[in-house]
């Protein structure tokens, strides 16, 4: 059998968060669930296990396969869990990007008067 490795180690490792403070964090919030039940960042996981993660507008499930030494390299995520999330949540997600209309470009400042009367009359005829 495996040693186990901390929870947050595990995350930065399989890359689901940017830094290791992040992935503590996500735990203490309890975004990061073990058969539903939140667990603390010294937790340790064990090959085989299922994680539900929630990330910023998804909610993953995943399985753990190895534990790595270190952060491994994207095309090597494979390696370390399998996405167990259903395909219908990432194609939901994509179509929400797609209806975002409001969207700006940054820098160009805020809409004029003119410009947010014409916002107003595109939201209402829907």
């Amino acid at each position: 059998m495996t040693p186990g490795v901390r929870i947050d180690k595990w995350l930065w490792c399989a890359r689901l968060f940017k830094t290791r403070t992040l992935a503590a964090e996500a735990c203490t919030a309890g975004k990061i669930k073990l058969d539903d039940v939140s667990v603390k960042p010294s937790r340790e996981v064990k090959t085989g296990e299922i994680l539900t993660v929630q990330l910023s507008q998804i909610k993953k499930t995943i399985q753990v396969k190895s534990m790595p030494k270190s952060r491994v390299s994207p095309p090597m995520v494979i390696d370390v869990y399998n996405d167990l999330t259903p395909k219908e949540l990432y194609e939901q997600i994509e179509l929400m990007k797609e209806f975002n209309f409001e969207k700006r470009d940054r820098g160009i400042g805020r809409p004029t008067k003119k410009e947010r009367r014409q916002i107003t009359e595109l939201k209402e005829k829907k």
